[in-house]
C-alpha cells in the first residue's frame, strides 16, 4: 500500500509537469479559468503545474514518510502498538474505553492533506529555494544507498559461490562463465559506444569519457586480483569487478544518451546531429511514446530499488553487518534463503499461512528503515521529474531529450560506484585492525 501511495503521487507529479495535460484541460474543462480563480490557483492554474507544484507535492509525501520513519523507530515486534500503525490493520489492543484502529484510508487522507497543505506554506520563494537543496542532498543519498547495495551484492555473490568450491569444483566453472559473460558485456558495450557515439573528427568529449571509464574498469579489475588485496581478502576476485564494470558501462551509455544533442552545419548548410547513433530517430520523433515508455520504466526502477533496499539484509549491509564466509551455503539463487529471506534459524520461526516470519532479532524488516528509504525516494523523484537543476525549463514531454544536469548526475553516480568498490578493496589494507567480511 505504501508503494501504491508512492506511485500515485509520482504519477501526479508527472501530470503536473506535462504541458499536454495542461492544454487538454484548458480545452475540455468548462469554465476552466473561473475554477482556477475560484481556488486561487492563478488565472490558468499555473500554481498547480510546473516544477514548483511538484516541489510542494513531494514535500508533502516526504513529510508523510519521514513522520512514519520517526513513529516506527526501534520496533522489534510486529505485534507492538506502533507496529499496527505501520501495518495499517485493525488492532486487537484495547485501551480503556477506546478501540485502537488504524486504516489505510486514513493514511491516504493524511498524505493528501500534507501534499495539499504544502501549497499554503508562506514565503514560497524561500521555501522552494531551500527545499531544492534538501531535495538534491536526499536524492544523492538515495543514489548512494543503491550504489552501496550494488557493491555489497557483488561481494555477496562472489563469497557465496566461492564457498561452494570447497565441496564441488563445478562452482569454479560457474564463476568463470559468469565472469566471462560480464566482461564480454562490458567490453562489448564500450566498443559499441565508441562506434556509435564517436566520430573520426570531433566528439572529443565522448572519446575522453569512454577512455576514462574503460580505464576505471581495467583499474578495479587489476586491484581486485592484486597480491596485496588477495592476501587480505582471499574472496576478492574478478566476479565483483566484472559486475561493477557492467554497471559502469550501463551508466556510461545512459549518460551519453542523456546528453543534449550536438547540431552542426554540414557542407550543404544543413543541420546535422553528430555524436549520436543514426538508428532509432523515427522512434524518438514520437514524443508521447518515448515519454510514456521512459517514464514507466523510470518509476518501475525507482520502485524496485525502494522495495529491494528495505530488507533486513540491506539494512545490515548498510550498517556493516555481514555473515562470516564460513557460514555461507552456495546456491544459484543466493539472494533467497530456503526458509525465506533473511532467515537465521528455522527452529526460531513462526509460520503462518504461506509466510514465514523470523523475529528472533527484530521484525522481518526494519519499519523505520523502510520509510526512510521511501522518504529519500520521494526527494529523488522530485529532482528527477523536475530535471534536477534545469527545473525552470523542465517538462515531462522533453524529459528524454537530454540535459546536462542528468548527464553529470549519472556520471557522478558512475564514478561514485567505482570509488565505493575500490574502498571495499583497500579499506582492509588501510585499517588492518578491523575485520571486514567482503
Amino acid at each position: 500500500m505504501y508503494a501504491l501511495y508512492f506511485i500515485l503521487v509520482a504519477v501526479l507529479c508527472c501530470i503536473m509537469m506535462s504541458q499536454t495535460v495542461a492544454n487538454e484541460m484548458k480545452e475540455h474543462i468548462p469554465f476552466y479559468e473561473d475554477v482556477c480563480k475560484g481556488i486561487k490557483a492563478g488565472d490558468t492554474c499555473e500554481k498547480l503545474v510546473g516544477y514548483s507544484a511538484v516541489y510542494r507535492v513531494c514535500f508533502g509525501m516526504a513529510c508523510f514518510f519521514f513522520i512514519f520513519c520517526l513513529l516506527t523507530l526501534n520496533i522489534n515486534n510486529s505485534k507492538s502498538c506502533r507496529a499496527y500503525i505501520h501495518n495499517g490493520q485493525v488492532s486487537s489492543i484495547r485501551f480503556p474505553g477506546l478501540l485502537f484502529t488504524t486504516f489505510w484510508f486514513f493514511k491516504l487522507l493524511l498524505l493528501g492533506a500534507m501534499c495539499s497543505g504544502a501549497f499554503f506554506i508562506p514565503d514560497q520563494e524561500t521555501f522552494l529555494n531551500a527545499w531544492r537543496y534538501v531535495g538534491a542532498i536526499g536524492a544523492f543519498l538515495f543514489i548512494g544507498i543503491q550504489l552501496i547495495l550494488l557493491v555489497e551484492f557483488a561481494h555477496k555473490w562472489n563469497k557465496n559461490w566461492t564457498a561452494g568450491t570447497t565441496h564441488n569444483k563445478l562452482w569454479y566453472a560457474a564463476l568463470s562463465l559468469v565472469t566471462l559473460i560480464m566482461y564480454s558485456i562490458a567490453a562489448g558495450g564500450l566498443i559499441l559506444m565508441a562506434v556509435f557515439y564517436t566520430q573520426k573528427d570531433g566528439c572529443m568529449g565522448n572519446k575522453i569519457l569512454l577512455g576514462v571509464n574503460g580505464g576505471l574498469c581495467v583499474l578495479i579489475s587489476l586491484v581486485a586480483i592484486s597480491p596485496c588485496v588477495q592476501n587480505r581478502q582471499p574472496h576478492s576476485g574478478l566476479l565483483q569487478s566484472g559486475l561493477i564494470s557492467c554497471y559502469v558501462t550501463y551508466l556510461t551509455f545512459s549518460a551519453l544518451s542523456s546528453k543534449p544533442v550536438e547540431v552542426v552545419l554540414d557542407a550543404h548548410g544543413k543541420n546535422v546531429t553528430i555524436c549520436v547513433p543514426d538508428f532509432g530517430q523515427d522512434l524518438y520523433r514520437d514524443e508521447n511514446l518515448v515519454t510514456g515508455l521512459g517514464t514507466t520504466l523510470l518509476f518501475a526502477c525507482i520502485l524496485y530499488s525502494c522495495l529491494t533496499s528495505t530488507t533486513r539484509s540491506s539494512s545490515d549491509a548498510l550498517a556493516g553487518r555481514h555473515a562470516a564466509p564460513e557460514l555461507e551455503v552456495a546456491r544459484c539463487c543466493f539472494c533467497f534463503s530456503p526458509y525465506g529471506e533473511d532467515t537465521e534459524d528455522p527452529q526460531n520461526m513462526k509460520e503462518g499461512p504461506g509466510v514465514i516470519y523470523d523475529e528472533k532479532r527484530s521484525t522481518v524488516y526494519s519499519y523505520s528503515y523502510f520509510h526512510g528509504v521511501f522518504f529519500l525516494a520521494s526527494l529523488y523523484v522530485m529532482m528527477t521529474v523536475t530535471n534536477w537543476f534545469n527545473y525552470e525549463s523542465a517538462y515531462i514531454e522533453t524529459f528524454f531529450n537530454g540535459s546536462w544536469s542528468i548527464f553529470w548526475v549519472k556520471m557522478a553516480s558512475c564514478w561514485m560506484c567505482v570509488l565505493l568498490y575500490l574502498w571495499t578493496l583497500v579499506a582492509p589494507l588501510c585499517c588492518p585492525s578491523r575485520q571486514f567480511y567482503v
